[in-house]
């Protein structure tokens, strides 16, 4: 397993039914890759796993796993509420053919860290891939502090990556720190991804990419490479969108850029439900405002409008 570059966790399309719409899925994991994105990640936060039934996760990862066809690797996302049916999802989704899983703490138990060591621990040792362990207190409420990853990581040697979502980029050095290359450390916010690379990540989980996958390639190897005054320039222009990606709309707020770019649409699952009135007005402002002075792409390069 190849953890870097920028990998889209990519959302779930429904249709007029809010059906799992898999010709459209398969259509976007092309696009992104296309855009040079270099790994799909399915059924996460972004993906509305949690309003995904057990067999639909099943089939999604079918779906990916078929559209990419070698080209990268598809993540698995595993999330549940239970740790046995997170290890029999983990195995299911492994038959299909992913290449990773991106480890999430149970679903609204939030234990200590012995339950949390043990909830990962099983889901790590249920197949042999690579895993990523997912940080998100914020979302989550459980914490999985450096000293943590870094006992997990010497339980497991197929746990190789931590997504890292605190919102902190002190973490980021932490991780670093104790653990060297132990680890590949991906940014799970979008709009700290610049700051994250700066104190050593080397990957990106990213939301904005779903909709402007070129423009998030272009900004993750700015910053990669240095190119500092590149960077910030790209990242000014791309921040009123990416930060879309830390309030709790976050699903529905890129959906909604999606629709503006003609790549999916707003449908989402309740309890989560499209925007309407004033905020709705306010959001689509700001995506059309933001998008008129979208950077034009020379060469592959961005370069943004004056």
């Amino acid at each position: 397993m190849n953890w870097n570059g920028v990998m889209p966790a990519i959302t779930t399309s429904f249709d007029s039914n809010l059906s799992v719409d898999h010709a459209f899925i398969a259509r976007h994991c092309c696009w992104l890759l296309d855009a040079g994105c270099s790994g799909i990640v399915t059924l996460g936060s972004l993906g509305e796993g949690a309003t995904l039934s057990f067999e639909e996760k099943v089939q999604i990862v079918k779906t990916a796993v078929g559209a990419v066809n070698g080209r990268a690797p598809v993540v698995a996302s595993i999330s549940a509420l239970s740790t046995s049916e997170a290890v029999a999802l983990a195995k299911a989704l492994a038959d299909e053919g992913c290449d990773a899983l991106m480890v999430l703490p149970p679903y609204v138990y939030q234990g200590d860290w012995r339950e949390m060591k043990t909830h990962v621990s099983a889901v790590c040792r249920a197949t042999p891939l690579s895993c990523m362990l997912y940080n998100n207190p914020v979302a989550y409420g459980t914490d999985f502090l450096p000293e943590q990853i870094n006992e997990l990581a010497a339980d497991h040697e197929n746990l190789e990556s931590v997504k890292e979502s605190s919102s902190d980029a002190r973490r980021v050095s932490a991780i670093r720190a104790l653990l060297g290359d132990r680890l590949e450390v991906f940014v799970g916010v979008d709009d700290t991804i610049v700051e994250g690379i700066g104190v050593g990540a080397t990957g990106w989980i990213a939301g904005l990419a779903n909709a402007l996958p070129r423009e998030s390639v272009e900004l993750f190897n700015y910053a990669i490479n240095c190119e500092h005054e590149k960077a910030f320039e790209l990242y000014r222009w791309f921040l009123p969108l990416l930060r879309m990606d830390t309030v709790p709309e976050f699903v529905q707020l890129i959906k909604l850029v999606q629709a503006e770019v003609r790549m999916g649409n707003s449908r989402v699952r309740p309890p989560r439900l499209e925007l309407v009135g004033d905020h709705l007005a306010k959001v689509r402002d700001t995506i059309t405002q933001t998008l008129d002075a979208r950077p034009q792409l020379v060469n592959g390069r961005a370069i943004p409008v004056k």
